[in-house]
């Protein structure tokens, strides 16, 4: 009598993070670890290379710029073509325009405009990337899990950023920035392998649809027709813009002047680092039933920070500043992303994600070459006030949007874009989500 084989262990995950969440959020966390090193190097070259703060400005606006510019048509362009196919035709630009960045530092024959074109191409892989990124992967999860789903991808997003950065700073210190670059080039070949296995065979067949400006159109009807939607976008078109404007400009000049330099207000920002993996671990375990009132009281404390640099208040106290405000953002952005998932039409994901980038980075390179001429008219610390109230008079004017306070989580959503069925009458040969949870073997999930 032969002995029946041994059953195939399970894998060590979640039973809600299927195939494609678990790619998605691998690549995710590889770029992170690449990008957030490679942001730091891009500076220290062109400084090697000769340039000044002003270089480096015009350097990162070559990136920004296309970013703004391609947005709206990388959504549309995702919403018609597959987006992993999207996600990876960035992915490949990305690499080759970072490897030839790389090649160019390392011989030492970089010059200001060959690294702002190549900036530029990186931005615009970026501007195709993302919404189709987003849309991929809010399409991945049923509701029932969307929350702690997505507080899980963040939490490695954010903690990928977090040990990139550390990591990339002391790459950079010892071998130099080039090397740090060729790295985040490897990163982005791995990130597009990963996502080219993302199985989407039981994805329907897009129809075209008639033409890219009426996608754009339909995608801004998605926009405009939900008040919650566009007033949130608005919101936040100013909030991202005065936080960037502190944190990049008045925040070291801050540090330099009254906190002891540049070693205090890295501190504080891995602080506000270390709340936003804590907020993501909240949000694992929350799932609060009017997600977008929760979530929008919790933009509130995002004042804090321009405020503690307006006074200034102790290195210790600004970094627990920083700390709660992470934690507080962080169940915004879970929050935000399931009331996406719930309440989007699959189609038009990409297209929605595209206008609510568009309006999160559309302000911010006004906002940074502003922050100079502000403070030379009204002063660094009423600069700073300034920003605070922006984002307390914005934070509660969206409060006062009636949907804001009443949409309310459901349990049924559409089925999902290369993932699991929506909850309803389980697809055939699958098991009940509390079958799968109770025979998980990891502890705690």
């Amino acid at each position: 009598m032969t002995t029946p084989p041994a059953p195939r262990p399970r894998p060590c995950r979640p039973a809600w993070a299927g195939r494609n969440y678990t790619l998605l959020t691998t690549a995710a966390v590889v770029t992170g670890l690449g990008n957030s090193g490679a942001l730091i190097a891009a500076a220290f070259a062109v400084l090697e290379a000769g340039g000044d703060g002003g270089d480096v400005g015009l350097v990162a606006a070559a990136r920004t710029l296309p970013l703004v510019v391609f947005l709206l048509i990388g959504g549309a362009l995702a919403d018609r073509l597959p987006r992993h196919r999207v996600m990876v035709a960035a992915n490949a630009l990305n690499c080759l325009s970072q490897a030839v960045f790389a090649a160019l530092v390392l011989s030492g024959e970089a010059r200001l405009w060959q690294m702002a074109v190549l900036a530029a191409l990186g931005g615009t892989g970026q501007a195709f990337f993302s919404p189709a990124a987003e849309g991929m992967l809010l399409s991945t999860v049923t509701s029932e899990h969307a929350g702690r789903a997505f507080a899980l991808f963040r939490m490695g997003m954010n903690g990928a950023q977090i040990g990139g950065a550390a990591i990339g700073g002391a790459l950079i210190a010892f071998v130099g920035p080039g090397w740090m670059l060729a790295l985040d080039a490897a990163a982005f070949a791995v990130a597009g392998a990963l996502r080219s296995l993302l199985d989407v065979s039981g994805v329907a067949q897009r129809e075209p649809g008639g033409g890219m400006l009426r996608d754009l159109r339909d995608g801004w009807r998605e926009v405009i027709g939900r008040p919650w939607l566009w007033a949130i976008v608005v919101q936040f078109s100013v909030v991202n813009a005065v936080v960037g404007a502190a944190e990049a400009v008045y925040g070291p000049l801050v540090a330099e002047d009254h906190l002891g330099g540049a070693r205090p207000w890295g501190f504080a920002l891995a602080a506000f680092g270390a709340g936003t993996v804590l907020g993501g671990l909240i949000m694992m375990r929350w799932r609060p039933r009017r997600m977008l009132l929760a979530g929008s009281l919790c933009v509130l404390p995002f004042a804090l920070p321009s405020a503690a640099l307006a006074v200034p208040l102790s290195v210790p106290l600004l970094a627990t500043v920083m700390f709660g405000a992470g934690v507080s953002i962080e169940v915004f952005g879970v929050s935000w992303m399931t009331a996406l998932h719930q309440e989007i039409p699959e189609d038009k994901l990409s297209r929605v994600s595209a206008y609510d980038w568009f309006g999160s980075v559309a302000m911010l390179p006004l906002a940074t070459a502003l922050a100079g001429p502000a403070e030379a008219a009204f002063g660094r610390t009423a600069s700073l006030w300034g920003c605070s109230a922006l984002i307390l008079a914005l934070t509660l004017a969206v409060l006062t949007v009636p949907d804001v306070r009443r949409l309310r989580r459901r349990e049924t959503v559409p089925v999902a874009e290369g993932g699991p069925a929506a909850p309803g009458p389980l697809a055939e040969g699958t098991e009940s989500p509390a079958v799968a949870a109770k025979s998980s073997p990891c502890p705690g999930t």
